[in-house]
C-alpha cells in the first residue's frame, strides 16, 4: 500500500480507501460485528488507514462499529464521516446541508464514533436551500473549534464546489480539500466538469461505486453455451449494450492477466491518480480485492478502456476542440505555442 497527500493538504492517506457501508446488519444486508472485526484487521494488515462512514449508514450502526475497532488506534487512522442525510424522519431540520443539521450530526457522528475530532467530514450531497456562505461559514466554526480537521465534498455541481472555495479563500475560511464522486468504468460522466474542476484546484478525488455496484466485478457474468464466452445476467442494475461490452472487456483483460476482474477495475481508477472507496461484506472478499495492489495493468490495456469507456463532454468542450474556433482564437498560430500548462484532455 502507498500514501497518497489529501488535494492540497499535507495529510496522508493510503491509496485505497475502506468504505464501511456494509458496517452493521440493520440494513439486512451488512457485516455483522465480528466480520466487522476482520475486515477491519484485514485493510489495516495491507496497510490501510483511511476509513469512510456516513451518519446516515445502517442507521448510525456503521459509525459505531467503525468507532470501537478505530479507538485503539485512533491517532493511525484518518476518520471521514459525512452529514447532509437525515437522522429522524419527519423532521425538516434532521437533514440538509444548514447549520443546524450539521451542528446536530457533527455531535452524533462524535458520539458513535468515540473520538473529539474528525480527521475529513464530506458534505454527502447539495440540497439546494442552503446558501453557500452558511455552509462554508458554519463548517470554519467547526474547524477551528477543533471538532474538524478537514473538509470535503460529495455529490455536488462543480460551479457550486469551485464557487464555494473561492468565497472560502477570500473570506479567510477552511475550503474543501477532498471530493467523493461516483466513477467507475461505466460511469464517467464526471469527466466534463467535476475532475477537470478537481485538478485546477487541487482537490482530492475519491470514487464511489468503483465497481459499479458489482457490475464490474464479473459476477453477474454467466458462461453463454453456444460459444462460451461470458455475457451479462439479464435485469442486473448498471446493464445495458454499452455497459455490457465494457464488462466484458474488463473480463477479457482479467482472464489474460491471470487476475479478477476487480483488480481490473480498481487498477484503472488508481491510474488515472483517484482514491477508490470499495467495500465488502467479508474479510475474505476483502482480501480478494486487495490483491489488486499486486496486479498492474499493461499501458495499451489502460488505452484500450480509456477509449471503451469515454463519454461525450459536450458543449462547450467539444466547440472549444474545433479547429475553426482555434484558429479564431489564436489567428493559425496555436501549433506554435508550447502550453507547459497545457493537459492532453484539455481543449
Amino acid at each position: 500500500m502507498k500514501y497518497k497527500l489529501l488535494g492540497r493538504s499535507g495529510l496522508r492517506v493510503s491509496e485505497l480507501c475502506l468504505g464501511t457501508m456494509t458496517f452493521g446488519e440493520d440494513t439486512g444486508h451488512g457485516a455483522d460485528r465480528a466480520e466487522c472485526e476482520r475486515l477491519f484487521a484485514a485493510f489495516r494488515a495491507a496497510g490501510g488507514n483511511f476509513f469512510d462512514t456516513a451518519n446516515f449508514y445502517a442507521g448510525g450502526r456503521s459509525e459505531e462499529i467503525l468507532g470501537a475497532l478505530v479507538r485503539p488506534v485512533r491517532q493511525e487512522v484518518v476518520l471521514a464521516t459525512k452529514y447532509s442525510l437525515y437522522d429522524r424522519p419527519g423532521d425538516p431540520n434532521s437533514g440538509g446541508n444548514h447549520r443546524k443539521n450539521l451542528v446536530q450530526s457533527v455531535e452524533g457522528s462524535l458520539r458513535r464514533l468515540q473520538t473529539d475530532y474528525l480527521d475529513l467530514l464530506y458534505l454527502h450531497a447539495w440540497d439546494f436551500t442552503t446558501p453557500v456562505d452558511e455552509v462554508m461559514r458554519s463548517l470554519d466554526d467547526l474547524v477551528r473549534a477543533g471538532k474538524l480537521l478537514y473538509l470535503g465534498i460529495s455529490n455536488t455541481p462543480a460551479w457550486i464546489i469551485s464557487g464555494a472555495n473561492m468565497l472560502a479563500e477570500v473570506r479567510g475560511w477552511t475550503p474543501f480539500v477532498g471530493m467523493q464522486v461516483e466513477y467507475n468504468l461505466l460511469q464517467r460522466t464526471a469527466d466534463r466538469d467535476l475532475l477537470p474542476m478537481a485538478r485546477a484546484l487541487d482537490l482530492a478525488v475519491t470514487a464511489w461505486g468503483p465497481l459499479a455496484g458489482g457490475a464490474l466485478s464479473g459476477k453477474y457474468a454467466l458462461p453463454q453455451p453456444e460459444s462460451g464466452r461470458l455475457v451479462m445476467k439479464p435485469g442486473t442494475p448498471r446493464l445495458n449494450r454499452r455497459s455490457r461490452s465494457i464488462t466484458r472487456r474488463v473480463v477479457q483483460i482479467a482472464e489474460r492477466l491471470g487476475c479478477r476482474p476487480v483488480h481490473v477495475a480498481l487498477n484503472w481508477l488508481r491510474g488515472r491518480g483517484l482514491i477508490p472507496v470499495f467495500g465488502a461484506r467479508t474479510a475474505a472478499q476483502l482480501r480478494e480485492n486487495l490483491q489488486c495492489l499486486e496486479v498492474r495493468l499493461a499501458a495499451g490495456d489502460v488505452r484500450r478502456l480509456d477509449r471503451a469507456t469515454e463519454v461525450e463532454l459536450g458543449f462547450p468542450h467539444d466547440h472549444l476542440r474545433l479547429g475553426a474556433v482555434r484558429h479564431y482564437l489564436f489567428g493559425g498560430t496555436w501549433e506554435s505555442i508550447e502550453n507547459h500548462r497545457r493537459r492532453e484532455e484539455d481543449p
